[in-house]
């Protein structure tokens, strides 16, 4: 397939979920149980003993994929540490030689499932100046509304994490239930419409050569 034709997102869903304001309200009001994968905490434990020795801003770039865009946010922020985190070796290890570090921007790629990280960074006191979720994979089945972030029990952590936090999706759905997630934690945002002149990772640039529009939100937790 090339970039010019990437598929569109097929989806049940009309608007948003039925379900989505009871799922959210019963994750912000549960304590989420799952215990940490050993892979995760160890791969954590490395991350911060750089973050704890770093003097400067932290930013996240999580669903991060081959890591082209942790490269980029490293070029944008050359004073933070830019951290991409993503669950799949097979991608991560597509991390292009282009993208190695550079004197451009500081960043670490590691492999983790982010419903633990996500959970270790907040007890570690991290705080992010920036945390950004660009094109997640948007589980477009109704029935894998629990499979969104939003709709995830680990919800309520990305929302205590704090930080400028900016979501794109090519999926205006998405977007606008994680927008309603939000508001029911009491953070109320505009969804909007995205347009750049450069796409920082390889699915907004096939998403935009195929013709598809990008939808983000962008909030100071």
């Amino acid at each position: 397939m090339t970039e010019a034709n990437s598929r569109s997102i097929t989806t049940n869903q009309q608007g948003l979920h039925d379900k989505l304001d009871e799922i959210v309200t019963k994750h912000l009001t549960a304590e989420f149980k799952k215990p940490i994968a050993a892979h995760t905490q160890s791969a954590f434990d490395e991350v911060n003993a750089r973050v704890q020795a770093f003097n400067g801003p932290i930013i996240l770039d999580s669903c991060c994929g081959v890591g082209e865009s942790t490269a980029n946010l490293a070029k944008r922020h050359p004073d933070a540490l830019v951290i991409g985190i993503d669950k799949s070796a097979h991608r991560l290890d597509k991390h292009d030689v282009e993208y190695k570090q550079t004197e451009q921007g500081q960043y670490i790629l590691v492999q983790a499932d982010l419903n633990d990280f996500w959970r270790l960074a907040l007890e570690a006191d991290w705080q992010p100046t920036h945390h950004y979720l660009l094109y997640p994979n948007p589980w477009p089945k109704a029935k894998h509304i629990q499979r969104r972030w939003h709709g995830s029990a680990v919800f309520p952590f990305i929302v205590k994490l704090g930080g400028k936090l900016e979501l794109r999706s090519n999926w205006d759905i998405y977007v606008k239930e994680f927008a309603r997630a939000l508001a029911l934690s009491g953070v109320d945002v505009e969804v909007e419409a995205y347009e750049s002149d450069e796409a920082i990772t390889p699915f907004e640039r096939k998403y935009w050569a195929s013709g598809q529009s990008s939808t983000r939100l962008v909030v100071t937790l």
